[in-house]
Order: C-alpha cells, then sequence, then structure tokens
C-alpha cells in the first residue's frame, strides 16, 4: 500500500489561499441561505412568543391550520394564477424580440437597451408608473380607451393587471438570456435550410426553437420559480384597502402580512415551508419534463 503523499510547503500555501478565497462564500451561504431555512422550518413548528422570543413547540399545529385556511389556499390559487400569465407570455414576447433583435440592423443595440430598461428601474418606480396608468379616474389607460375600468380595484380583472407587469418588467431579462442562446446556433444551418428552400418561419420551428430548448428550458423554470415567490410587485402596486387584494395577493404576501404586520412568525413560517414544498414539487415535474422536450446539440 502506497503512502499518503506529504504536501509541500507550496501546495499547502496555495490550499490555505484557496481556503481563504472560498471561506466568504460558505460563511455569506451558512448566514444567509442554510441558518434562516433551517430556523424558518423550526418556527413552523412553533407558537411565536413575545417579541420574537420565547417559542412553544406546538408540533404541526401551524400546518393544521393553514390547511385549513382558505385564504392560504386563495393566495396559492392567486400566485398559479399569476405565473400562468407572467411565464408563457414573457417567454414568447421575449423570443420573438430576441429573433429579431438578433440581427444585424441599424438600432439594435438602442433597442436592446430599451426593451432592457424595466430590470434596472427600482421596484417601486415601476409601480408608482403603473398605478398611474391603472388610475380609474385620471390614468392614461381609461383616458386612452374613453373608459372607466377598475383595473386594479376589480377582483374580475386586477390578477389580470398584475400579471401583466410582471410580462413588462421580466421581458428585457428573458430576451438577453435568449439572444446569447442565439448566438450560440451554427449560421450553417441555417444556411443548409436556405439551400433546401426552408422559409424563415419555417427555419424558426425547425432549427431555432428545438436548438434554443435548452436556453428555453432554463427560462421557463427560473421564471416559474420567481413567479411562485412574487412579493414586491403586488406589495408595491395593490393597497391594503383594495378590496381586490384577496384575488390578488401571493402566497409570499399572506407570509409577510402574518409574520410581520400581525407578529405571527411560526405561522407565517408554515404558509413558507407549503410553499416551499409546492415548488419542490412543479420543480421535479420540470426536472422530468427536461428529457423529454430539452433536445441538446
Amino acid at each position: 500500500m502506497n503512502e499518503k503523499r506529504k504536501m509541500t510547503a507550496k501546495e499547502k500555501n496555495e490550499a490555505r489561499w484557496a481556503y481563504a478565497f472560498v471561506a466568504p462564500t460558505i460563511l455569506g451561504l451558512i448566514i444567509l441561505n442554510f441558518y434562516p431555512a433551517i430556523n424558518t422550518l423550526y418556527q413552523s413548528f412553533c407558537k411565536t412568543g413575545d417579541f420574537g422570543k420565547g417559542n412553544i413547540f406546538v408540533g404541526p399545529a401551524n400546518y393544521k391550520t393553514a390547511f385549513a385556511d382558505p385564504e392560504i389556499w386563495q393566495s396559492l390559487i392567486n400566485t398559479i394564477k399569476y405565473a400562468i400569465i407572467e411565464v408563457p407570455l414573457g417567454v414568447v414576447i421575449a423570443l420573438v424580440l430576441a429573433v429579431f433583435l438578433n440581427r444585424k440592423l441599424k438600432g439594435t443595440s438602442v433597442f436592446r437597451t430599451i426593451f432592457f430598461l424595466p430590470m434596472v428601474c427600482a421596484p417601486a418606480a415601476v409601480a408608482m408608473v403603473w398605478k398611474w396608468l391603472y388610475n380609474q379616474q385620471f390614468g392614461l389607460f381609461n383616458n386612452l380607451f374613453h373608459s372607466n375600468i377598475a383595473w386594479i380595484s376589480d377582483p374580475k380583472i386586477a390578477w389580470i393587471s398584475v400579471g401583466v407587469i410582471g410580462v413588462w418588467s421580466i421581458i428585457g431579462y428573458n430576451m438577453v438570456l435568449f439572444i446569447s442562446g442565439l448566438q450560440e446556433i451554427p449560421g450553417d444551418y441555417y444556411e443548409a435550410a436556405e439551400i433546401d428552400g426552408a422559409t424563415g418561419i419555417r427555419q424558426f420551428f425547425d432549427i431555432t426553437v428545438p436548438l434554443l430548448s435548452p436556453t428555453t428550458f432554463f427560462i421557463v423554470q427560473t421564471r416559474v420559480i420567481g413567479a411562485l415567490t412574487i412579493f414586491d410587485l403586488m406589495f408595491m402596486v395593490m393597497d391594503k384597502t383594495n378590496n381586490a387584494l384577496p384575488k390578488v395577493q401571493s402566497a409570499v404576501y399572506v407570509f409577510y402580512k402574518y409574520s410581520f404586520d400581525q407578529g405571527n412568525k411560526g405561522y407565517g413560517a408554515a404558509i413558507v415551508m407549503i410553499l416551499v414544498i409546492f415548488i419542490m414539487l412543479v420543480t421535479a415535474v420540470m426536472q422530468r419534463a427536461e428529457k423529454k422536450f430539452v433536445f441538446y446539440n
């Protein structure tokens, strides 16, 4: 049996530097990710004490209350409805824009910047602008269409209005990822298709869509998770006195309400854990679908 070779002084020094560079990231993960996750799981089985201290272990009582609470189920339905609007529309529109803006034409860089601008805007500014656009009395949309629609006050359409804001906000991010994926597709495929007489639409569906499927899957998966954890948009657009809030508020919004407005962190933690389990199930289904729908060149 060969004896384990001892590290040289140079190798030990390199190892120490390697640990030094990795340490901040590891500490950040432990402090900002792992510990909060474990603590949230623990608090979900507790009744929060006064001022966040003296938690009392109550077992699955918070989960039983949450599963019997219609507000929790409604918030999950609201979250799913928002994801149904934001994800498909955000992906399709971004893909079409990416195809057009990937061509070598004048002004493409300007249009790319314009479509990406919503990603760098402060959420508070975005909410303020869209609340003005949706305002029932003096909003731009009602003045433009000569209507009196309660865009964010009518429970029947408020969730659609919020979903439109989400689509507008994420198109630029999705578009940049699609452009990156398009630039990885070899031009030889399109040249061969043109020789065979394939039209632009035929090339799009037979070449672009299949070869772009890994990028599409990545965007869909990340955006589904992002949509299911939406909070800031609804928090800033929907006032607490809004009659449509119960039909719009997401699961994370309800978690915030119980944890910070009402101080019931144990119940709020249980809501978050239910959402985490739901997201894990959705992610598992998407991972299974990857083998069937994603084509790796």
